[in-house]
């Protein structure tokens, strides 16, 4: 058969419109996208954005205890949060009982970055076409699939 027949065979679960998989991760880059005219002032992406809100949570996190929350590998994470440190907004410190954990700690610039920041999940909220109840129902939704998709 050839290339141009192939195409008009339609396979409906190769269709691009049956993927679960293609609104999730194009919604999401719009999400993630808005979140950069509001975070560019304050020097930060939307990514170090995440790793301050966990922190700012827990105030004291490993390195690992991050990229489980976060969903996110090890060689993303480390290469970030250095950044953060030399920006002045964490500090690293590695454990003397294992060298192998890294202890992240927010140092007073990153939580007075808290304060000025506190806006922005308002401004977001007002890009999302969506009512309350909507944002709430696709919330639970989205964290039961984060939550049983290991």
């Amino acid at each position: 058969m050839a290339a141009d027949q192939n195409a008009a065979e339609v396979i409906p679960q190769l269709q691009l419109d049956s993927q679960l998989c293609f609104p999730l991760y194009a919604a999401s880059r719009k999400v993630v996208n808005h979140y950069t005219p509001f975070l560019k002032p304050f020097g930060i992406t939307y990514t170090q954005y995440i790793v301050l809100l966990a922190l700012w949570e827990v105030k004291t996190s490993t390195v690992g205890e991050l990229c489980d929350r976060l969903y996110l590998d090890n060689g993303t994470v480390t290469p970030l949060l250095k950044k953060m440190e030399e920006e002045g907004l964490v500090t690293r410190t590695r454990s003397k009982k294992d060298e192998r954990v890294v202890t992240v700690d927010v140092t007073e610039k990153g939580w007075q970055l808290r304060e000025d920041i506190c806006n922005v999940p308002f401004q977001i909220g007002k890009c999302i076409p969506l009512e309350q109840n909507e944002a709430f129902t696709l919330y639970q939704l989205l964290r039961k699939l984060l939550e049983n998709m290991d």
